[in-house]
């Protein structure tokens, strides 16, 4: 996500399927939350999920409308389950089956709490089945993370970090990823654009149906699902990798005329850190005030307020994006503390891309690279007190202290103390190591630290440590005058022009 971005307390609001025993012979129930420490009750314990077939249905030509669907969700018992639950916060469920039997279930504020007949055995692969399910979307506000989101053209989904949820049933958490078939039934003349590959579009009755596969696994924050008055522009491959923008019809000609910049970015960036890590890859771009852009894997979204930019200013910003498909899709955190491995790595190639294009004097208002890294260095510690550590952010009370500048700003600072540690050859070799080690896989911090004492033939942990979990920023190898100071960003950003990236509407 570009900088410019909370799991509740549980509730009981309602209880169904009582024709079905209250609990299963044998096993202990799965846990609420997979206990991440900025979202306690995100995700859900006790299993694995591997595929999602997620079908929804838009009865009319109507944003606003309650969509209905039904996901068939394949999963691996990881211990004797008695029940377990899914993360949901739509308005309405109708039935729950688990391995074709009926299920008994109940809503405790997000949670889907879902007993199944006879208890599911560790190691063994079930199905669940959540049919007649309902979700309303929400308006777009730039003040807070959407969700399920609605436009004047269709609807579109923003689901990072915790919101997925709000529009279908999931283990909503990027620990467990998984493959997705997405199918998208709406009134003609409207289409359905998801994550993934097309695979089959139909008519039936006045309706398109679309499905669409996701082959690599996809967290479900990175869902995409748009459906409305758009049109898809195929545009010619690169390297191998499909190409396709969705926007709104009405405003095709200039939006995809600016979209078409991704193709020598995705150029750019396979150079950079290796292969595209997906079969393809796109621009969706909604008429919205969104106030941030989004990663959703292999269509990264974007509003109409954003490509009102300059070239030279939404074009480093698209880069962003296209870095995440690396650095936050494939490669995704392992908790949400970990956010500043996507948000760190492409606000890096994000600074770089502008440097490469030399617009980063216009971007940026500083002359270079270092002098960018050296005024953020000035603000470590204030960002520190604020926000905590760049492993550690204190708070997810607003999605914004996780989503905060020491993150993005702080992350890539990170980075390029790592890289005068350990020189800019070694440096690359760890960017190119970790996305192909843990490519469609979650990783930790812990996983970065050991990582790059592998590939450096350094013992890295005490040094990165104190950079990513010190209460203070450490002296910039190579750069000792470096200060830091407990000045507001203004007055580091105080030539006419300048701002720090963290400001800026992305994720």
């Amino acid at each position: 996500m570009p900088a410019v971005l909370a799991a509740g307390t549980a509730v009981l609001v309602g209880i169904a399927g009582s024709a079905v025993p209250a609990a299963a012979a044998t096993g202990t129930p799965g846990s609420a939350g997979l206990g991440d420490r900025l979202y306690p009750l995100l995700g859900n314990g006790g299993y694995d999920v591997r595929n999602y077939y997620l079908s929804l249905k838009y009865p009319a030509k109507q944003p606003t409308q309650t969509v209905t669907g039904n996901v068939t969700i394949t999963a691996t018992a990881t211990k004797d389950l008695s029940r377990f639950d899914l993360d949901f916060g739509g308005k309405s469920v109708g039935a729950v089956s688990v391995n074709g039997k009926a299920a008994a279930f109940r809503r405790s504020g997000d949670e889907l709490v879902i007993t199944p007949a006879t208890y599911l055995r560790k190691g063994k692969t079930f199905k669940v089945v959540v049919s007649g399910f309902t979700a309303a979307p929400t308006s777009a506000s730039a003040g807070e993370p959407e969700g399920f989101v609605a436009t004047p053209d269709g609807t579109v989904l923003a689901g990072q970090p915790d919101t997925s949820h709000e529009l279908f049933p999931s283990n909503d958490h990027p620990r467990d990823k998984a493959t997705y078939t997405i199918r998208l039934t709406a009134p003609a003349g409207w289409i359905g654009v998801a994550n993934g590959k097309r695979l089959s579009r139909t008519t039936s009755g006045g309706y398109v149906s679309t499905v669409y596969r996701e082959s690599k696994p996809m967290a479900s924050e990175l869902v995409q699902v748009a459906v409305g008055d758009f049109v898809v522009q195929n545009r010619k491959a690169v390297g191998g990798v499909a190409v396709r923008d969705v926007v709104p019809r009405r405003l095709a000609k200039n939006l995809l005329a600016k979209a078409q910049v991704e193709r020598s970015q995705i150029a750019w960036m396979t150079k950079k850190v290796g292969a595209y890590p997906f079969e393809n890859y796109g621009t969706l771009v909604i008429d919205a005030d969104l106030g941030f852009a989004l990663e959703t894997q292999t269509l990264s979204l974007y509003d109409t307020s954003l490509f009102a930019y300059p070239a030279y200013i939404r074009n480093p910003i698209m880069a962003h994006e296209l870095a995440h498909q690396w650095f936050g899709d494939s490669v995704a955190p392992t908790a949400w503390s970990d956010v500043w491995q996507n948000e760190g790595h492409a606000t890096w190639y994000e600074l770089l891309y502008a440097a490469d294009t030399k617009t980063f004097k216009k971007y940026t208002g500083f002359s270079s690279r270092e002098a960018y890294f050296k005024a953020v260095y000035k603000l470590g510690n204030q960002w520190r007190a604020q926000y905590g550590p760049v492993a550690k952010p204190k708070s997810s009370k607003s999605v914004w202290d996780v989503f905060n500048p020491n993150v993005y700003d702080g992350g890539a600072l990170a980075l390029y103390a790592l890289q005068q540690k350990i020189g800019v050859k070694k440096f690359e070799k760890v960017e190119r190591a970790w996305v192909r080690q843990y490519r469609g896989k979650s990783a930790s911090t812990k996983d970065f630290i050991a990582l790059a004492s592998k590939v450096s033939g350094q013992n890295l942990r005490p040094f990165l440590n104190r950079w990513l979990y010190g209460k203070t920023v450490p002296a910039m190898p190579g750069h000792k005058d470096w200060k830091t100071a407990s000045s507001s960003a203004a007055s580091v950003a105080s030539a006419p022009g300048e701002y720090l990236v963290s400001s800026r509407p992305h994720h």
